[in-house]
């Protein structure tokens, strides 16, 4: 059993910022790469920022500059900063990971439940 599990969502001011956790948890044998999604009212998810194992980094360009992906491999724990909050960036997010479980054969992508993420005056 595998479970991924985010925080740090919240209600913020335009300008604001906000650093949101992704915690895996569970009988994880490695994890490769990890990112963040995110999914307005009315509109599909969409990919916000990556990471991989080594750290190496990519970014939807919308959020480009303004947020910060990291990842704490010794706790299977990646953060999202976000920083310069805009009001087009409410939305819930959404975190996933690609891994493979202890005994496991193949990685497999397991996601989050999400987090509100409001910003708002």
């Amino acid at each position: 059993q595998v479970q991924l599990v985010e925080s740090g969502g919240g209600l913020v001011q335009p300008g604001g910022s906000l650093r949101l956790s992704c915690a895996a948890s569970g009988s994880i044998f490695s994890i490769n790469r990890m990112g963040w999604y995110r999914q307005a009212p009315g509109r599909q998810r969409e990919w916000v920022a990556r990471i991989t194992s080594g750290g190496s980094t990519n970014y939807a360009d919308s959020v480009t500059g303004r947020f910060t992906i990291s990842r704490d491999n010794a706790k299977n724990t990646m953060y999202l900063q976000m920083n310069s909050l805009k009001p087009e960036d409410t939305a819930v997010y959404f975190c996933n990971a690609d891994l493979k479980i202890k005994g496991g054969t193949y990685e497999y992508r397991y996601w989050g439940q999400g987090t509100q993420v409001t910003v708002s005056s």
